[in-house]
C-alpha cells in the first residue's frame, strides 16, 4: 500500500485551504479516504505478505479477522510448537497498522479462530477455555457481542453445534447460518465441515455439508459467502494437493456443492495453508500459509550473526505469515460480491 505523508483528511483539508482544485482529484481523494486500509493502489495478482514486521513479522501470525470498516483487525499468533494460541488485536492509525496487542478477552485460555459478522454485530471464535467451571481439552465455539463499549463476556455457544469433539473454524452467514469444522463422531473422515441453521434465535442440529465436500480425509476452515452461494475450505490430504493441506473452492448450484477445485500455486504451496476468508469489500482474499523461502542455495552474500537472525525471524521463515491477493485471481467477480449484498 502506498504511504502517504500526511492522513487523507488532513490532506484534503490542506487542499481545500490553499484554494487547490478539486474537481478531478477530489474523487480520487474521496475515494482513498473511504477505501479499507489494507487496499493496494495497485492491482495484487500475487500472494503478498500482510503488513510485514507488524503483523506477519516472522511470528506463528494466522488467521486474520476485520471490522467491517477494515480499520481494525483480529489475528492468532501461536507458539511455536501449536500449543497455545492468542488474539491480537492491531488498528489503522496514522496510516499504519499499529502494534499488536493482546485482545482483552484473550491471553489466559488457548484462543483461536476469530469471525466477526458482516454487520460487525458479533464476534466467533474457538477456545479451550472452562465451561460452566469445568476445564477442557478439546475447543468450542464462543461468541461475544457488540456493546456501546466493545465486546461482551464470551459466552459459550453450546449444544447441539459444539459436541464433545473439537470445532473450529465458525463463519456466519447474512441469515445466521453458522459453518464450522468438527472431528464429532459420524463423520466422513476424522474432521469433517458441518452447517447449522439460526432458527428463531436457536442453532438447529448441525448438518453435514456431505461427500461433495468431506471426503474420508480432513476438511478444516470452511469460509463462506454471506449469501451461501460460495465454500472456500481447507483440505488435506487430497490426490491434486500441492503438499500439506490445501485451499478448495466450491460454488452452491441450485442447493448442491460443485466439486471443489483447489485454488492452484498461487495460493497453495508445498506447505500448509488455512484460515480463508475475503475481506469486508470482497475485494481481497486473505490467507495463512506456511510456505517458506529458504533453500539450499547459496545467499546473495554472507550474513553476520545479526542480519541472519533477521533472516530467521522475518516473514517467510515458514512458521506461518498472513498472505493476501486480489479475489479475482479466485474467479470472485464484482458480480459475486453485488449478489452477496442483496
Amino acid at each position: 500500500m502506498k504511504k502517504l505523508s500526511l492522513p487523507i483528511a488532513a490532506a484534503l483539508g490542506l487542499l481545500s485551504m490553499l484554494g487547490a482544485p478539486m474537481s478531478l482529484g477530489s474523487t480520487r481523494a474521496a475515494d482513498l479516504a473511504s477505501r479499507h486500509p489494507y487496499a493496494s493502489d495497485k492491482p495484487m495478482q500475487d500472494a503478498t505478505v500482510f503488513a510485514p514486521g507488524v503483523i506477519s513479522g516472522g511470528d506463528f501470525d494466522s488467521h486474520p479477522a476485520f471490522t467491517p470498516d477494515g480499520k481494525t483487525v483480529y489475528f492468532v499468533r501461536s507458539a511455536p510448537n501449536f500449543r497455545f494460541w492468542a488474539i491480537l488485536v492491531s488498528h489503522f492509525e496514522r496510516g499504519k497498522w499499529s502494534e499488536p496487542e493482546v485482545a482483552p478477552f484473550s491471553g489466559q485460555y488457548a484462543d483461536a479462530d476469530p469471525f466477526i459478522t458482516a454487520d460487525g454485530s458479533r464476534f466467533f471464535f474457538i477456545s479451550k477455555r472452562p465451561v460452566a467451571g469445568k476445564p477442557r481439552e478439546d475447543t468450542d465455539i464462543w461468541v461475544m457481542d457488540k456493546t456501546a463499549t466493545g465486546w461482551s463476556e464470551p459466552k459459550n455457544l453450546g449444544a447441539p453445534v459444539n459436541s464433545g469433539g473439537d470445532e473450529v473454524y465458525p463463519t456466519v452467514a447474512r441469515d445466521g447460518t453458522i459453518y464450522f469444522g468438527s472431528d464429532r463422531s459420524g463423520g466422513h473422515g476424522k474432521t469433517d465441515l458441518y452447517r447449522a441453521h439460526y432458527v428463531d434465535g436457536h442453532y438447529a442440529e448441525p448438518e453435514n455439508l456431505g461427500d461433495a465436500i468431506n471426503t474420508p480425509e480432513d476438511e478444516y476452515e470452511p469460509w463462506i459467502a454471506p449469501d451461501q452461494s460460495l465454500l472456500i475450505f481447507m483440505a488435506c490430504g487430497r490426490a491434486d494437493s500441492y503438499g500439506g493441506c490445501d485451499l478448495y473452492l466450491s460454488r452452491n448450484k441450485n442447493g448442491a456443492w460443485t466439486p471443489p477445485k483447489n485454488l492452484g500455486p498461487k495460493i497453495n504451496s508445498d506447505g500448509h495453508e488455512y484460515s480463508p476468508k475475503i475481506s469486508p469489500d470482497g475485494r481481497y482474499f486473505f490467507w495463512t500459509s506456511a510456505r517458506n523461502g529458504f533453500t539450499h542455495a547459496p545467499l546473495p552474500k554472507r550474513l553476520d550473526y545479526a542480519g541472519l537472525m533477521r533472516l530467521y525471524r522475518s516473514s517467510g521463515n515458514g512458521l506461518c505469515d498472513i498472505f493476501q491477493i486480489d479475489a479475482s485471481v479466485l474467479g470472485i467477480e464484482p458480480a459475486d460480491v453485488a449478489a452477496w449484498a442483496r
